[in-house]
């Protein structure tokens, strides 16, 4: 039989588990939407779209858990168009919304950046890029030397997608540095480290002469891809700790 708790005690777990507090970010973390008192089914996800939130809805779920949540800055401070539909389903439904984003990312356990490293083969992981004082990322090494090809293959298959890869960097290669998402300019840091491969989620214009030019490895894995990993393993945590009914739902999104 699913366990619940009391939505207080699921907030106040994850906030300090993951540190909610720490840092300023571009959104609120924690709970965003409040919904019923009790929560036993738990619904993750990368990113509240309107899909997930309906597929929540379809499978009964009392809570979401989100990486993107619903509210960022400079966004417009209204209730039109999909935002107050989504809103509207979830008061309508009594489902709680919860989003966390750079602790998600920083976190060492169940963070996006330390998961992937993990899954990746890399030891000796470090706290890695800056971000208002706080790092986001991890970089390690692997124990021995590996080909640019077969960081491009291990990328592959863990992130279910191709990257967009500029082999620039050293081959074979030692030290990798991973922040997930939209973190192009991190690989400023990374050059200043003298890592010989970045990975994140995306690539802009620039990214391909810079790797060249500093003979750096750059992969761009997606940044849906690479943020599934955060969620999942943070409802693996929760169903653990607290005995909820955790499912996550994708939906794909190749950027």
């Amino acid at each position: 039989m699913t366990a619940t708790v009391p939505l207080a005690t699921l907030v106040a777990h994850l906030d300090r588990y993951l540190d909610a507090g720490a840092g300023r970010d571009y959104a609120p973390n924690g709970l965003q939407v409040e919904g019923r008192s009790e929560v036993g089914r738990l619904v993750t996800g990368v990113s509240a779209s309107e899909e997930l939130l309906a597929q929540a809805v379809a499978r009964g779920a009392d809570a979401v858990l989100v990486h993107h949540g619903l509210f960022w800055e400079g966004m417009p401070r209204v209730l039109t168009g999909p935002m107050r539909r989504k809103v509207a389903l979830l008061l309508r439904h009594e489902i709680s919304l919860l989003g966390y984003h750079l602790p998600l990312d920083r976190h060492p356990e169940v963070g996006n950046n330390a998961v992937a490293a993990r899954a990746l083969g890399l030891v000796d992981l470090a706290p890695f890029a800056l971000h208002e004082g706080l790092p986001t990322g991890f970089s390690g090494r692997f124990p021995a030397p590996v080909a640019a090809t077969e960081l491009v293959a291990r990328c592959r298959g863990l992130f279910r997608q191709e990257p967009l890869a500029f082999l620039a960097g050293p081959d074979p290669l030692t030290t990798v540095g991973i922040v997930s998402g939209g973190a192009q300019r991190e690989v400023h840091q990374a050059i200043a480290a003298g890592l010989d491969a970045y990975v994140t989620g995306e690539a802009t214009e620039w990214v391909m002469a810079t790797a060249r030019e500093n003979r750096i490895h750059y992969l761009a894995v997606g940044h849906h891809a690479g943020e599934r990993l955060g969620v999942l393993a943070l409802g693996e945590h929760l169903a653990r700790e607290l005995g909820l009914e955790v499912t996550f739902v994708d939906v794909p999104n190749p950027v």
